[in-house]
C-alpha cells in the first residue's frame, strides 16, 4: 500500500496478510464497535476515506469486514451534487459510526458556516472520529456538536501506512476529551517522544514521536527499496529499536500526547521551534477563516518565515480589507509574537492528498518559485492554478506598497 506523498514520492509498503489482518480488526474492534457484544448487529459503519489509501483499507475493509460489520461505502465527492450529501446518507442508512478526516470537517464548516440545517437527523451516530492529520480544536468541536449533538465520543486517532493500524486515540468510553489531542496507545503498542539524542522529553517540549513497542501490522519493507525503509525510519535510533514515524509530538501535563505535524514540516525562527498544526489551529479559530495551511520559507535573517494560506468564509469579494493584519494579531495572541506570518495569502483551496492530508512542501515550492515535487497523489490538482495566482497577486501588492 501506498503512503500519501506529504513529503516526498509516495511509497510501496509492504505488510504481511495475516500480522496486518489482525491488527486491523482487533483496532477496529477496540475503538468503533458498539462496547455491548449483543448490540453490534445494529452497527452501520462509515469510514470516509479514499480506497486506495490505508485508512480505507484498516477501517473500511479488512477490519470491519473481519468483524461482521454492516458498512457504506461511498465513491464520489462529499459536495456532489450538493454539499450536504454525507448528511444524506448518515440518515438514510442509519450510520452509527463516522470516521472521516478533518480536512472533511473543515470543508463542512464552510460549507455550512450557520451550522448544519436543524431537519437532518443524527439520532443514530454514537461515534464520531478523526484521521489523517491532528484535527484543529475548532473542527473538533464543530463535528462534535453539529453531528454528535454534543456528547458523544470522538476517536481522535493517529497512525500511519506504515503502522498499519491505530496507534494513538482516546478510548470511546473516556469521560474526558481534549479536542485535537491523540492521547495515548492502545494496548499492544507503545510510543514514546524523544529528543534527538534518545532521551525522553519532559511535558511541553517538542520532541520527535517513536514506536518503541510495534505491533503486527507493521509494514515490513518498502516495496523495491529496502534501504529506503531502513534510512528513513529505523536508522536514526537503530540502537533502541525504535520506528521514527517522522512527526513531532508533546505531552501535556497529564503526560496525554498532541501531534505537532511533519517533522519536515516544522518551522525554525531565530531558534525557536514552532508546529505547523498549531498555527494553523490558531488560524481557523478566527471566525474569518475555514481551511488554512501553514508552510516554512527560507528567510535571511532568522532562518525560516512562516506563510500562510487562508481559505476564507465566503466569497472573496466578503473577506475584510485587512484580514492580513487580523490574522497575525490573532495568532500573536493565541501563541506569541514569534508564530505571527509574515504573509498571509488568500487561497481558493489548499493542496490535499487522497488521504486528507496537507501537502505543505508545494505551498513552500510554489511561494518560493521552485519546481514542484511529486503530485501523483494529490486529490485536488486543480486547486494549484489559483493558489499561484493568488501568489502572484499577493506578491505584485506587497511590491506596490514599498515606498
Amino acid at each position: 500500500m501506498y503512503t500519501s506523498g506529504t513529503t516526498g514520492r509516495p511509497k510501496g509498503l509492504v505488510h504481511t496478510t495475516g500480522g496486518y489482518l489482525t491488527q486491523a480488526s482487533y483496532s477496529h474492534e477496540l475503538l468503533f464497535s458498539n462496547p455491548d457484544p449483543a448490540l453490534r448487529d445494529a452497527d452501520v459503519h462509515w469510514c470516509t476515506a479514499d480506497l486506495a489509501w490505508v485508512t480505507a483499507h484498516t477501517y473500511e475493509i479488512y477490519g470491519p469486514l473481519s468483524n461482521g460489520v454492516t458498512q457504506v461505502i461511498f465513491e464520489g465527492t462529499p459536495n456532489t451534487p450538493h454539499p450536504g450529501r454525507h448528511f444524506e446518507i448518515i440518515e438514510r442508512y442509519g450510520v452509527t459510526s463516522y470516521y472521516t478526516a478533518p480536512t472533511l470537517v473543515r470543508s463542512l464548516m464552510g460549507w455550512f458556516p450557520d451550522g448544519v440545517p436543524a431537519h437532518h437527523d443524527f439520532s443514530s451516530i454514537r461515534l464520531l472520529g478523526t484521521v489523517g492529520e491532528a484535527v484543529n480544536p475548532q473542527a473538533w468541536h464543530w463535528l462534535r456538536e453539529q453531528l454528535g449533538g454534543g456528547t458523544v465520543p470522538v476517536v481522535d486517532t493517529w497512525w500511519q501506512s506504515e503502522t498499519g493500524a491505530t496507534i494513538l486515540s482516546p478510548r470511546p468510553g473516556d469521560t474526558s476529551f481534549k479536542p485535537g489531542c491523540a492521547s495515548r496507545a492502545l494496548p499492544g503498542v507503545s510510543v514514546r517522544i524523544v529528543d534527538d539524542g534518545g532521551a525522553d522529553v519532559g511535558p511541553d517540549v517538542q520532541g520527535f514521536i517513536v514506536v518503541d513497542g510495534t505491533g503486527p501490522a507493521m509494514a515490513r519493507t518498502v516495496w523495491g527499496n529496502p534501504q529506503r525503509y531502513l534510512d528513513s525510519y529505523w536508522r536514526k535510533y537503530s540502537k533502541q529499536g525504535w520506528f521514527l514515524a517522522g512527526d513531532g509530538a508533546r505531552y501535556d501535563e497529564d503526560g496525554k500526547i498532541w501531534i505537532l505535524g511533519r517533522v519536515d514540516d516544522v518551522i525554525n525562527i531565530s531558534g525557536h521551534r514552532l508546529s505547523t498544526i498549531e498555527i494553523e489551529s490558531a488560524l481557523v479559530s478566527h471566525l474569518a477563516v475555514v481551511e488554512a495551511g501553514v508552510t516554512p520559507v527560507a528567510n535571511a535573517l532568522t532562518g525560516h518565515a512562516v506563510v500562510a494560506f487562508v481559505v476564507p468564509h465566503g466569497s472573496g469579494a466578503d473577506v475584510e480589507a485587512d484580514l492580513e493584519a487580523a490574522l497575525r494579531a490573532h495568532v500573536a495572541l493565541k501563541i506569541g509574537p514569534i508564530a505571527k506570518p509574515a504573509a498571509v495569502v488568500v487561497v481558493p483551496d489548499v493542496p490535499k492528498t487522497r488521504s486528507g492530508k496537507i501537502m505543505r512542501r508545494l505551498l513552500t515550492q510554489m511561494y518560493e518559485g521552485t519546481p514542484l515535487g511529486d503530485t501523483t497523489s494529490l486529490q485536488n490538482e486543480e486547486s494549484l492554478a489559483g493558489i499561484v495566482a493568488a501568489i502572484s497577486q499577493y506578491k505584485l501588492n506587497q511590491t506596490k506598497e514599498l515606498p
